[in-house]
Order: C-alpha cells, then structure tokens, then sequence
C-alpha cells in the first residue's frame, strides 16, 4: 500500500530482458536505502514492485510481461527519470491517499496549460475507466496523488502546484504522454457492493 506522496525521482540504470520479463535497475537519489531490503515493495511511476536486489545507488526490480502490457513501464529507456515511493509502514503519515501500486489502465496527456502559480493538465481515460473518475476524487498518476477538478466524458482535469512539478517527474509533462493511471479503490468497491 503506497499514499502517493513521492519520496525521489530515480533514474533507470539498466533494463535487461529476462526470458520474456524485465529487470530494471533504478538509481536513486534521496530515498532511504537503508530502510529497504530485497522483497520490499517500491511503486515506480505507481507500478507496486518487488525489489530484488539493493545497493548503494539504487535497486533492482523484476517486471512481468503482464505488467509490461498494462503499464508505461515497457516505454522506459536507460535514463528515464521515474517517481518512487517505498510501501507505506504502520505509523507513517498518510498524506495523499490510499494507492495500490496496480495500475488500472494508462491515461494520456491531452492539454497542459497555466492556471495561476499551478499548470491545469486534462488526461483522457479509457473509456471502461470514466465511470470511477469522479469530481473532488482522488487519482494517482505516474504514482502522485491528485484530485480530480472537473470530469467529462472520459477527460478529466487535475492542477499541478510548483512543489508537484518540482519533485516529481510530472513537471516535465508534455501532450501526448502516456501515464499510469490507478483510479480510486473506494469507486472499485462501491461497484462491486452495489452490482453495477
């Protein structure tokens, strides 16, 4: 379970096929190495990871081909800057929200423009996943808690403040981007409660 707060913006080092899967290594600048170990989870771009190995600089991770297919983690190069957040532990404050780290489909970047100090970005959503976005909800994209503005359709609106820009990789958004996009757990169960 993860909260969307990002805590670094890493790098990937290596991508190295496996027999059909992927290990990446992911460098890191700031997050806390040393409280981690092998099996530990990491969301990286929101994508729940296992981490496999754990060095000085950073950490590798295994990605499943399955994984590979419903995420933009198979888009990565050697270089991509991407936003890690480490599982969330009893006791840790909870800032954003509640975040699986299982990406429910990838969203694409249609607009970004300025609104005041902030920059207003419009996503498009699949349409299968339209129904769980909701006004004033919460959504995570790349992995960073967001609320949602407006919706219509299958487009909806989210503000990026200066701080979101600035630690994570958000701020370097252009149209057209594919994102992760995992929608709020309480409209998947509410679904599922009432049979719709």
């Amino acid at each position: 379970m993860f909260t969307g707060i990002i805590q670094d913006v890493g790098a990937v080092r290596a991508v190295t096929p496996r027999s059909g899967d992927v290990e990446y290594v992911v460098a890191v600048d700031r997050l806390a190495l040393a409280a981690l170990k092998p099996g530990d989870s990491i969301a990286v771009d929101g994508v729940c990871l296992t981490a496999t190995r754990i060095d000085a600089g950073g950490f590798a991770a295994d990605v499943s081909r399955e994984t590979l297919a419903v995420t933009t983690l198979a888009e990565l190069a050697v270089g991509a800057r991407v936003n890690l957040e480490p599982a969330l532990r009893a006791g840790d404050a909870l800032g954003g929200h509640l975040v699986s780290g299982h990406v429910d489909g990838v969203a694409e970047v249609l607009t970004i423009a300025p609104d005041a100090r902030s920059v207003r970005v419009s996503i498009r959503v699949p349409a299968p996943l339209a129904r769980y976005i909701a006004r004033k909800g919460s959504v995570a994209l790349d992995g960073v808690s967001l609320t949602v503005n407006s919706v219509e359709g299958e487009v909806f609106d989210v503000n990026l403040v200066p701080h979101t820009q600035a630690v994570t990789t958000l701020g370097a958004w252009a149209p057209g981007r594919r994102v992760n996009l995992e929608v709020d757990q309480v409209a998947r169960y509410v679904e599922r409660l009432t049979g719709r």
